[in-house]
């Protein structure tokens, strides 16, 4: 289904059909392999042309004439392959203007070569032993330049005040600086020590993200070495990379998408693709069990209600494929958590970095608000300070106040 937005004069029943030629079996002018029998079965059909607003008697004032024209692909052209679905869908038309792909309808035939999420929202929670209350994630920050001493410092810190996740910053991957053997080393034994004191497991996300085939082998070496979870820049990586790591039989831990890129499809209202299938549909149908994306509470622009769809699209019924976390990110503060837990329910993921670090009192301290904020919200509190006087939360209290 796609939004095509057209200069007036330009017929969009002519539109359509080129670009559903264009994107199958064709191209700008006939040429003689292209035979009727090659067409029946492989050219992308027009099943849809709509104007909005559906104009009847007088056309508008402005140049632009916009509508929704949706294409049937042939399964055959494409097969359950991610990238030759967005070569058919997206290709060579991503260039011809207001063009934006709005959803993909997939029949249970193209699913079913897919095997989705490994552990999704139930496996998780199963591994965590976590199952009354939203998840409690942390980003180590500052986001890259620091050694694995630091890192694994501040590691243990986070999971001492109760985060369920501690994941690395999307832009540190296997750098010389703090290589993954390193951070998994570290991190794990800090982690360890954490989860002694609190009596509660913590799960550490290694940033595995790099070029091929080093992605694949960084994923292979941590999980030798003990990792628990992985973290994947899925976008810069891309999707059949996603696919690869979760369906790996060898792969027994849980996997992490991080969203980054992901405004380059976006943004435009007038092209590229919707943000409910970049960050929603297509990232669980590759095998992410959470998936991190921009929430509209704090330093994203981001619409409510776009963030509400895509959490909704990552959680629905969708054949045999996993529901997965949704884990929305982007200066969180625990000021928002009720808000959090008002829209989604207790099905996903706190993503918080620099409001657990920058507490005055240290990440343990800024740990132990997010989770006191947690339990206050599950209480039914909307007053966040309310509630830490009543309980003697100091964390929380100081948190309120930077």
């Amino acid at each position: 289904t796609y939004y095509v937005s057209l200069p007036k004069g330009f017929n969009p029943f002519e539109i359509s059909q080129i670009m559903a030629i264009e994107q199958s079996t064709g191209t700008w002018i006939p040429v003689p392999g292209e035979s009727p029998e090659v067409r029946k079965k492989h050219v992308a059909k027009v099943v849809g042309v709509y104007e909005v607003p559906d104009n009847e008697v007088m056309l508008p004032e402005d140049n632009w004439r916009n509508y929704i024209i949706q294409i049937a692909f042939p399964y055959e052209n494409i097969g359950s392959r991610l990238s030759l679905l967005f070569t058919a869908v997206v290709g060579n038309i991503s260039m011809a203007g207001k063009i934006k792909l709005l959803d993909l309808r997939f029949p249970k035939k193209y699913v079913s070569g897919f095997k989705g999420p490994k552990f999704g929202i139930e496996g998780v929670r199963r591994v965590l032993g976590v199952y009354d209350r939203p998840l409690l994630n942390n980003m180590i920050k500052p986001c890259t330049g620091f050694p694995a001493d630091l890192g694994a410092k501040l590691a243990y810190e986070a999971a001492r005040g109760g985060v369920d996740i501690v994941k690395d910053d999307e832009l540190l991957g296997n750098v010389s600086f703090n290589t993954v053997e390193e951070r998994i080393t570290k991190y794990m034994e800090a982690i360890d020590k954490a989860n002694e004191e609190k009596g509660e497991k913590t799960l550490y996300a290694v940033n595995i993200s790099d070029d091929l085939p080093d992605v694949l082998e960084n994923a292979d070496k941590a999980v030798e070495l003990g990792a628990n979870c992985l973290l994947v820049n899925y976008l810069a990586c891309g999707f059949p990379v996603l696919r690869a790591l979760a369906e790996d039989e060898s792969i027994k831990v849980p996997i992490m998408a991080h969203m980054d890129c992901a405004g380059v499809y976006y943004v435009s209202p007038f092209s590229g693709i919707r943000s409910t299938l970049i960050l929603g549909k297509l990232p669980r149908i590759a095998g992410a069990d959470i998936v991190v994306y921009p929430a509209p509470y704090g330093k994203a622009p981001f619409l409510e209600e776009k963030y509400l769809e895509i959490a909704k699209t990552l959680r629905y019924p969708f054949y045999h494929i996993k529901p997965a976390f949704p884990m929305p990110s982007g200066g969180i503060t625990p000021s928002m958590v009720p808000r959090l837990i008002e829209r989604l329910g207790i099905d996903f993921v706190v993503a918080a970095g620099g409001a657990i670090h920058a507490h005055q009192d240290g990440p343990a301290a800024g740990a132990r608000a997010f989770r006191a904020a947690i339990d206050a919200a599950l209480q039914g509190y909307s007053d966040l300070r309310k509630y830490a006087e009543e309980n003697n939360i100091p964390e929380l209290l100081k948190a309120l106040q930077l």
